[in-house]
């Protein structure tokens, strides 16, 4: 399944929910679902900055796509970076790199959040973008 098909796939789970309070127990029960990171994988250098919580995200380059992990100290900072992990783990740097971020603003998310949570997930899409330009870059 490409990005853009499991960014319509999770628009799609969000019409069925009737109000942000559904969303929100959406959101959190992504992060339950999480596998997390070891505690060696949450280091300074997978932290993302600009997150009211603390964030961790990990990239891994194998076969030719990016396996991305990921981890959060707060219940819907974690939500919110698993949906994105779903999302671009596992393709290619430049499927990544040419994707975008419209299905947040289709499900409403940004308007759910507070300012500082909505910096943090921009931060979080922006370090996902990163990875993918310096795996490339490496490859």
């Amino acid at each position: 399944m490409t990005i853009k098909e499991k960014q319509q796939e999770i628009v799609k789970d969000f019409e069925f929910l009737d109000d942000w309070e559904q969303k929100y127990e959406y959101i959190i029960d992504l992060g339950k679902e999480l596998k997390g990171l070891p505690e060696d994988k949450k280091t300074d250098e997978n932290l993302i900055k600009g997150c009211q919580s603390k964030v961790w995200i990990n990239a891994e380059f194998k076969d030719g796509k990016l396996y991305f992990n990921a981890d959060s100290d707060g219940i819907l900072p974690k939500g919110i970076v698993s949906l994105l992990v779903s999302i671009y783990s596992g393709h290619p740097t430049k499927e990544i790199l040419d994707s975008d971020f419209d299905f947040i603003s289709q499900i409403g998310l940004q308007e759910f959040l507070s300012p500082s949570r909505a910096n943090g997930l921009m931060a979080m899409t922006k370090q996902i973008k990163f990875y993918a330009v310096a795996y490339q870059l490496k490859s």
